[in-house]
C-alpha cells in the first residue's frame, strides 16, 4: 500500500470526524498525520508497527491504525464512522471548495444526502441562502459538478441541446462553400429526444463527397479527425462526442432514416420498403406501406404496426400548452415572486392560466408553507385574481407525501386548493413494495389531483426509488389522478416508457415544469419532447386543456 493510499484515508478519516462534531484535537491530530505520510521519504509498507510508532506525528494511537489498515486494508474507526454516514455525503467530501463545515450544513439543514440532490438544489437556487454559502460558490459547485458529468460521456439532452444546434447553425454556413447545396440533419439518439446523450451523428448528403471529405478538416469550430471507417469524429470542450458522416446526396434521405432509428425500427420499416434511393423521408414510409413515424418514437416498440393500422398518435406540440402547473414561489424555495411568477406566464409564455404549487409544511429544508402562511398566499391569490383577470391563478400545493403514505395537512385545509401535487421529497430508501404501497395510499386521497415526479429520480445522478408502474398507473387510473411529467431535464420523470401504458388505461399526463424561477418555465418543451416520445396527444394532456376546460376538470374532481 503506498503512502498517498494512507494519506487518503487518513484524511478521509479526519474529514467524517470534523463532520461529526467530534473532538477537534483528534481531528487535527489525524489530518496532520495524513500530510505528514503522504511527504514521507520512504514507503511505510513493511514497517513494523514500532517503527512507524517513532515516524514523528503519528504517535501511538494513529499509528495503530495506520498498521491496522497495512494489515487488514481497512480502519475500524473509518469503517465505523462511514456506515454513520449517507454514501453521497461521502461522495461530496471530493468536490473540491466545499469542506466538511459546508457539507454538514447541506446535509443537515438542506436535506441533502447525495450529488445529484445537490446539483438539483443549485439549479433551484437552495444553496444561496444557506450559512457560509453565496451565488458564487453555488455557481462554481454547479460546475464542478457538470463537469463530473461529462466525465462520465453521457449529456442531459438540455445540456447537449446548445452545442448540438449552434454546430449544426455552423455546418449548415460552412456548407455553402461546398458545390452542389449540400443536404444537412442532425440523427441518432439526439434527434430521438432521449434523455441521455451519448454521442451525436451528424450526415452530410453532397453530390461530390469526397469534396466535404477533403475540406472538413479545416472546419474553423471544431477539430475532426478521419477514422478508418471514413467518418469523422471529435469531441466538444464540454466532453460531447460528435461523429460527420457523409454521403451521396441521392442517399441521403435512406443514410439519415437509417442513422436516426434504433435498430429494430430501422430493421422493421426496410423489410417493407427495400433501400430506395428515396427523395425523402417520407418516401421510405410510404415505399413501406405505413404513415410517416416522427423520429422521438422510432424505437422498436409497436410504432410501425399502428402506422400499418393508420393509428398513430397526434403527438402534442409546445402550442398545444394552455396553461403551466406545478410552479413555486418566494413563498417556498422559489427566487421570483407570486406576481412576477404569474405575469410572465400571461404576457411572456401567453399562458391562459398558472398553477402555483409552493412546498408543504413538512418541507422545512424548502421553507414550507405553514397553516398561517397558506391563508396570507391565498389571499394574496384572490387580489391577483382580481388584478390579472380574465388569467387565472389556481391555488396548489405541492404537498409531502409522508412516510405512511398520507398527505401533508388535514382534509379542512387540503380542501381549500384548486388541485394538489402529490410528492414524496423525503424517506426515499425505500424498496418497490413500500414505494409502491405509499404511493398508491396518497393517490387513493381524495385530494390527490396529480402525482408528482413518481419515482424522484435525478437523472446522471440519483436512481429513482424502486415501483410497481403498472400498480401505480392502475391506481391513478381507479381514481382518477393525472401523473406528472416533471419537465425539469432532470427528471423527465414520469419515464417515457411508461406513457404508453398510462394513456392507454386512460389516465391524463400534465407536462408540468417544477418550475423556481421565472426561465423555469421553458423546461415545459423538454416536457413536451418527452411527452412526444411517449405517444402523448394534447387531448391526453391536463394542462393543454383550456382555462374553461380545466376549472371544471378542478371543480369536478373536488
Amino acid at each position: 500500500m503506498e503512502n498517498k493510499t494512507i494519506a487518503r484515508n487518513l484524511r478521509l478519516l479526519s474529514q467524517l470526524m470534523e463532520l461529526h462534531n467530534e473532538n477537534p484535537f483528534k481531528i487535527k491530530s489525524v489530518a496532520n498525520a495524513g500530510l505528514k505520510v503522504d511527504k514521507l521519504p520512504f514507503a511505510i509498507q513493511g514497517k513494523s508497527l514500532e517503527e512507524i510508532a517513532q515516524i514523528d506525528g503519528l504517535g501511538k494511537s494513529i499509528s495503530a491504525k495506520v498498521w491496522e489498515l497495512l494489515e487488514t486494508g481497512t480502519m475500524s474507526d473509518l469503517q465505523e464512522i462511514l456506515e454513520r454516514t449517507p454514501e453521497g455525503i461521502v461522495e461530496m467530501l471530493g468536490i473540491k471548495g466545499i469542506g466538511p463545515k459546508k457539507i454538514l450544513v447541506i446535509w443537515k439543514d438542506l436535506g441533502i444526502e447525495n450529488i445529484g440532490e445537490l446539483y438539483y438544489a443549485c439549479n433551484e437556487n437552495r444553496l444561496i441562502e444557506a450559512k457560509g454559502f453565496g451565488l458564487k460558490t453555488q455557481e462554481e459547485i454547479k460546475k464542478i459538478i457538470e463537469f463530473r458529468m461529462a466525465g462520465l460521456g453521457k449529456f442531459l439532452y438540455a445540456h447537449a441541446e446548445s452545442t448540438v444546434n449552434k454546430l449544426y447553425t455552423d455546418l449548415a454556413v460552412w456548407l455553402n462553400q461546398i458545390s452542389g447545396a449540400p443536404l444537412l440533419g442532425i440523427a441518432g439518439e439526439y434527434r430521438r429526444c432521449m434523455e441521455i446523450i451519448e454521442n451525436v451523428p451528424f450526415l452530410i448528403g453532397a453530390t461530390k463527397p469526397e469534396e466535404v471529405q477533403e475540406k472538413i478538416i479545416a472546419f474553423d469550430s471544431l477539430a475532426f479527425e478521419e477514422q478508418a471507417d471514413g467518418t469523422f469524429h471529435t469531441t466538444t470542450l464540454s466532453g460531447l462526442k460528435i461523429q460527420i458522416h457523409i454521403c451521396p446526396k441521392e442517399a441521403f434521405y435512406l443514410n439519415w432514416f437509417k442513422l436516426t432509428g434504433n435498430e429494430q425500427h430501422v430493421h422493421e420499416v426496410l423489410s417493407l420498403a427495400g433501400n430506395g434511393p428515396f427523395e425523402t423521408e417520407e418516401a421510405i414510409y410510404t415505399a413501406a406501406g405505413l404513415a410517416f413515424i416522427a423520429p422521438e418514437i422510432r424505437e422498436g416498440l409497436n410504432e410501425v404496426q399502428l402506422a400499418k393500422e393508420n393509428k398513430l398518435p397526434t403527438l402534442i406540440s409546445y402550442q398545444d400548452l394552455k396553461g403551466s402547473l406545478h410552479n413555486h414561489s418566494t413563498w417556498s424555495d422559489g427566487v421570483h415572486t407570486l406576481e412576477q411568477m404569474a405575469t410572465f406566464c400571461k404576457d411572456n409564455l401567453k399562458m391562459e392560466y398558472f398553477g402555483i404549487c409552493d412546498h408543504s409544511k413538512s418541507a422545512f429544508y424548502a421553507n414550507g408553507l405553514n397553516e398561517q402562511r397558506l391563508y396570507a398566499q391565498h389571499q394574496e391569490i384572490d387580489a391577483l385574481n382580481a388584478k390579472l383577470a380574465p388569467f387565472k391563478i389556481f391555488k396548489g400545493i405541492e404537498s409531502d407525501i409522508l412516510n405512511d403514505g398520507s398527505l401533508d395537512y388535514s382534509d379542512d385545509i387540503l380542501k381549500t386548493f384548486d388541485f394538489v401535487v402529490a410528492s414524496v421529497h423525503s424517506n426515499l430508501r425505500m424498496d418497490e413494495e413500500k414505494a409502491t404501497t405509499r404511493l398508491i395510499k396518497a393517490i387513493e386521497n381524495p385530494y390527490t389531483t396529480i402525482l408528482g415526479h413518481p419515482t424522484g429520480r435525478l437523472l446522471l445522478s440519483r436512481k429513482g426509488y424502486p415501483i410497481d408502474y403498472a400498480k401505480v398507473i392502475d391506481a391513478c387510473a381507479a381514481h382518477k389522478v393525472v401523473i406528472e411529467i416533471n419537465a425539469n431535464p432532470l427528471r423527465l420523470d414520469l419515464d417515457w416508457r411508461w406513457h404508453r401504458y398510462a394513456l392507454e388505461k386512460g389516465v391524463l399526463l400534465s407536462v408540468n415544469p417544477d418550475a423556481h424561477r421565472m426561465e423555469g418555465f421553458y423546461d415545459m418543451h423538454y416536457g413536451v419532447l418527452i411527452g412526444r416520445k411517449g405517444g402523448l396527444e394534447a387531448k391526453q394532456c391536463l394542462n393543454a386543456m383550456t382555462l374553461q376546460d380545466i376549472s371544471e376538470y378542478f371543480h369536478n374532481k373536488k
